[in-house]
């Protein structure tokens, strides 16, 4: 690994790392909070940001202003890219699809296959990496907005046991049935919709699934995706049906921005906290 950036950040360290990884075939990079009791040697529990469409390692650290809480809490975070990069990854001229647009799934069709692995790069090898590095304790949790809302909620359910607690600002919560997630998945994954409902949200939680972790999402709004990709009463209607505890929270005024993130971010770091150091 190699560092290429870091930043003092109340009374911790705000680093990017880039690395080779072997389950995507390429390099990528990382951003990791190490807070204060990080710097004094304690291990601390973990906490992985999933961002959305378009972005990368930087615009949870630069624009959420999470910093701050996590140094409070005493929570290390983690916010990887949004997909493999290079120029021999296969890619799309839209922003919803190919580089920056990975959808935390394991691709199985050609030519997204070869690199598009971010299932098992966010649930096995970015954690190992972070095991082998860095003083962190067993305890982890994980949080998302939007494309990485989708992934944090999936993710969470798709491995019980291995999170703590799981929240997301604005995530697509039935990308089977949105256009984000019917292109991606038609490209991703094939044309078998069985396969698309192993990664949806609200099919995933309609399964009965053995694990009832607790989703806190918030949703603006305001929000531009509200009506035509999100469709927050989905994830209700599928919690309600199947008795899955939901804290779904709807905030006048509030759009899709990191403005929106921010104004929350504080509260959404309490309650992972709780969930991680109790």
């Amino acid at each position: 690994m190699q560092r290429t950036e870091r930043h003092a950040s109340f009374g911790g360290w705000q680093e990017v790392w880039q690395h080779r990884s072997e389950v995507l075939s390429c390099d990528m990079k990382f951003g990791i909070y190490l807070p204060p009791a990080a710097v004094r040697g304690e291990a601390c529990p973990v906490l992985y940001w999933l961002s959305g469409l378009t972005c990368n390692e930087q615009n949870f650290i630069t624009k959420a202003g999470a910093q701050q809480y996590a140094a409070q809490h005493g929570l290390i975070l983690v916010a990887p890219d949004t997909s493999p990069r290079g120029a021999d990854v296969a890619d799309d001229a839209a922003y919803d699809l190919g580089q920056g647009a990975g959808f935390y799934l394991n691709a199985t069709q050609a030519p997204w296959a070869a690199h598009f692995r971010m299932e098992d790069y966010i649930v096995q090898e970015l954690p190992a990496l972070i095991q082998q590095h860095f003083a962190v304790t067993a305890a982890q949790s994980i949080f998302g907005h939007s494309m990485g809302g989708h992934g944090a909620l999936t993710l969470a359910l798709r491995h019980p046991g291995r999170y703590r607690s799981v929240s997301a600002f604005s995530p697509i919560v039935a990308p089977s049935q949105v256009p984000w997630g019917e292109k991606a998945f038609s490209a991703y994954l094939g044309e078998d919709r069985d396969q698309w409902a192993a990664h949806d949200a609200c099919a995933l939680i309609q399964s009965q699934l053995s694990e009832r972790l607790p989703l806190l999402v918030d949703q603006g709004e305001a929000d531009d995706f509200l009506a035509n990709q999100l469709q927050p009463q989905r994830l209700q209607a599928a919690c309600d049906a199947a008795g899955h505890p939901l804290t779904l929270r709807r905030h006048p005024g509030a759009d899709h921005s990191y403005y929106f993130i921010a104004s929350l971010i504080g509260e959404h770091i309490a309650h992972h906290a709780k969930a991680l150091q109790g």
